[in-house]
């Protein structure tokens, strides 16, 4: 009888030989899957290349199910006239044509607009968390000047659902005062002159006034800046590298974010994972439960509210997309309601970030166009399209 003999080099080949197929077949079993979860979205990819000049002729889409993206597609394809408009905007800048014009990607850094309030609150949540303030305190508590001017009695959770019953004025009136005020100090003063329309918690006007409030009272509790306290309580846990409020001047808590789509893609994934981001606790599971509630009540009254918002509820920095009833347990207490089923904050820039709890995947639907119309119908399409697509 005869016994082959192994030798140590012989087996140590070998060894390597089925790790280095073990590796290659697990590789391709990833791209596999990969390309099949990309064609699994095709009329999604059909649907942006259909609208992409309403878009702004630049537009990227992710969508993260399972901890994982699953989908992830630049579009690019502006016409004669929206190249011309960017040379203009360009110009009005003073930056180089050619770097306002490049082609987005995934990296690309925009303005966000309103999808900022969506960060301005989840910093909020940080600092419940930490019991530094609470929903139901009024602001008069952080910053007594309030308590002067009769709007003391305004309380955190009316400055996260725009409920505060103070009347503003429009964006260009918002973007006008802020270039006014050098401080928060400043802009609050500026505030404070605006009448009151409505009982605060009982009027609703979407705008910018209630998460300004807000972040000054997160600056005199964090004892820091707002941009520094969104760094180092959001942005960096979450590793988004590229997302600020502008790093100088006053920020605009409600609508002066900028971010890529990578980023925002991340923070999202923080929500839809009830709060962790990769094995850390960013926020309580029960106050990310919390901003999906409708903060609405039945007797509130709708002073303004964008049309791409059509009948949709908000909660605490975001809108519930399927408006569930709100009712408050008692006089001046917060509305309760069944956690929305999913929510978004869309930005006047036209990104539509967005996450759905039934189906358990989040969406970013990226891009730069102040003009593009009907799109509280278009969001409503792309999202069932994609809910559609979802395995």
């Amino acid at each position: 009888m005869h016994f082959q003999s192994f030798h140590p080099a012989t087996m140590s080949e070998n060894i390597k030989r089925i790790r280095l197929n073990v590796s290659l077949f697990l590789l391709s079993l990833l791209f596999f899957q990969s390309a099949r979860a990309q064609d699994s979205f095709e009329k999604a990819t059909d649907w942006v290349n259909l609208h992409l000049e309403d878009l702004g002729g630049r537009a990227v889409l992710i969508i993260v199910k399972d901890s994982q993206i699953v989908y992830r597609q630049a579009f690019n394809d502006m016409n004669k006239k929206q190249r011309a408009f960017a040379k203009m905007r360009a110009r009005a800048k003073d930056l180089e044509e050619d770097a306002y014009m490049k082609d987005f990607t995934p990296d690309t850094r925009e303005r966000i607009a309103s999808a900022s309030k969506w960060l301005t609150a989840a910093l909020a949540m940080t600092f419940i968390d930490e019991n530094k303030f609470r929903l139901s305190d009024t602001v008069g508590k952080f910053l007594p000047i309030f308590s002067k001017y009769g709007k003391g009695h305004i309380k955190i959770w009316h400055c996260l659902s725009h409920t505060t019953g103070i009347k503003e004025g429009g964006l260009r009136e918002t973007i006008a005062s802020f270039q006014k005020a050098q401080t928060m100090k400043e802009y609050l003063e500026q505030i404070l002159e605006y009448p009151m329309e409505g009982e605060p918690g009982k009027s609703f006007r979407y705008g910018n006034i209630g998460m300004q409030i807000l972040a000054a009272v997160m600056e005199k509790v964090g004892e820091k800046d707002f941009e520094t306290l969104f760094k180092e309580r959001i942005a960096e846990p979450l590793g988004m590298k590229d997302t600020d409020f502008g790093k100088q001047g006053l920020p605009m808590a409600a609508g002066g974010g900028w971010s890529t789509p990578h980023d925002y893609i991340q923070f999202l994934q923080m929500i839809l994972n009830d709060g962790m981001y990769n094995g850390k606790r960013i926020i309580s599971k029960a106050l990310i439960h919390e901003m999906q509630k409708n903060k609405i009540g039945r007797d509130c009254i709708i002073s303004y509210s964008p049309d791409e918002a059509g009948k949709w509820g908000y909660g605490l920095g975001q809108w519930l997309m399927d408006n569930p009833l709100a009712i408050a347990p008692k006089k001046d207490a917060v509305p309760e309601s069944v956690r929305s089923q999913a929510v978004c904050s869309p930005g006047l820039s036209g990104c539509f970030p967005w996450v759905d709890n039934q189906k358990n995947y989040a969406a970013f639907l990226f891009v730069s166009n102040m003009n593009q119309k009907d799109r509280y119908s278009s969001y409503r399409e792309l999202k069932s399209i994609i809910d559609n697509s979802i395995q």
